[in-house]
């Protein structure tokens, strides 16, 4: 009879996944992966097999928690409208831009190893078109909310909206300061997306 595993899985998983997010793959050693978790080289790969299932298993957990925190950011928003531009500007979310530093790791995974690793390619594509949907429903809810035209595309706004957003991850990688970002990413959320009714509003106010 097998003996139960004597660590958290989930607490190893989320250690090996800061590992890759911080170094990246090819810059990740075992040693690294056997210091963060904890765990020899037997008992990690018994557990999760090479560093390349152990990286594809650490990436779909990041990936379906992505997917999670978005569908609880839409449904928690006061409007679809403010939960799209929300994610636009989600990059630079941050004072610091911590964010945009550290990037994305699927972004960051996908620019690194997706044209040499099919696994990794196809995990992106899942996920972005994953994250595709949920934006295409939650453009849905603003049409319907009164906030877009009906005759919006839902699913050609999510990929805009989805790809604006992943371009102010990679600039944010790229060292641009996050004072440029943050005006970027406002510029694209107000080219994509109406304002908000309540800032139109107050713009009215003002202007009178």
């Amino acid at each position: 009879m097998a003996r139960p595993r004597q660590f958290d899985e989930d607490a190893v998983l989320t250690a090996v996944c800061d590992q890759f997010w911080d170094a990246g793959y090819a810059a990740t050693s075992l040693q690294d992966l056997m210091q963060v978790s904890g765990l020899g080289k037997g008992s990690l790969y018994a557990a999760f097999g090479d560093k390349h299932a152990l990286f594809l298993q650490a990436l779909r957990r990041y990936t379906e928690s992505l997917d999670r925190g978005l569908r609880a950011s839409f449904d928690e928003a006061p409007s679809a409208l403010e939960a799209l531009r929300s994610f636009v500007m989600s990059p630079v979310g941050d004072p610091e831009g911590a964010a945009a530093r550290r990037g994305c790791l699927l972004a960051n995974s996908t620019t690194e190893l997706a044209s040499s690793d099919p696994d990794v390619a196809a995990e992106a594509r899942r996920a972005y078109e994953a994250t595709t949907a949920l934006l295409a429903e939650c453009v849905e809810r603003a049409q319907h909310e009164g906030d877009l035209p009906g005759s919006t595309d839902p699913v050609a706004t999510a990929r805009a909206l989805l790809a604006a957003q992943q371009g102010l991850t990679f600039m944010g990688r790229s060292g641009m300061d996050v004072g440029t970002l943050r005006t970027t990413a406002r510029t694209l959320a107000d080219e994509l997306l109406p304002a908000p009714p309540v800032a139109t509003a107050a713009a009215g106010t003002r202007a009178s």
